[in-house]
């Protein structure tokens, strides 16, 4: 069984901020706890814009508070989300997040992601895996 707390993550490794300060993840499950996805509280920023394509992974978000939009590049939609939306990607869609104000969100990640994924210049993370 594995029980942590949110307190237990802030400021530890598992606590990434990102390099542009827009977004904050905090890494709750990853794939060294070999259950079969992760499972991540982010908090974006209020007026930024994020872009995101996670072609290796199948990601699900749960809007838990704050408002904004989800635009889908890849077909040109835009969606207002609102505490107790859902977006998943399962179509590995481009996609790119607008908060109006600070968004918390609860995201799960199929493969699970390791902790040292980094975004490169798409927004992708690379497909990294536990020895």
């Amino acid at each position: 069984m594995i029980v942590r707390t949110i307190d237990e993550i802030t400021d530890t490794e598992r606590d990434v901020v990102s390099e542009d300060q827009q977004w904050r993840s905090k890494r709750i499950v990853l794939a060294n706890d070999k259950v079969g996805f992760s499972v991540h509280e982010t908090t974006l920023k209020a007026g930024t814009i994020n872009d995101f394509w996670y072609a290796n992974h199948i990601e699900a978000v749960f809007i838990t508070s704050g408002e904004g939009e989800l635009y889908d590049k890849d077909n040109d939609v835009t969606y207002q989300l609102k505490p107790g939306s859902i977006y998943v990607l399962n179509g590995n869609e481009k996609h790119q997040l607008r908060p109006k104000t600070e968004i918390t969100c609860v995201c799960v990640f199929n493969p699970p992601v390791t902790g040292r994924e980094v975004h490169d210049e798409n927004g992708v993370y690379p497909l990294v895996t536990e020895d």
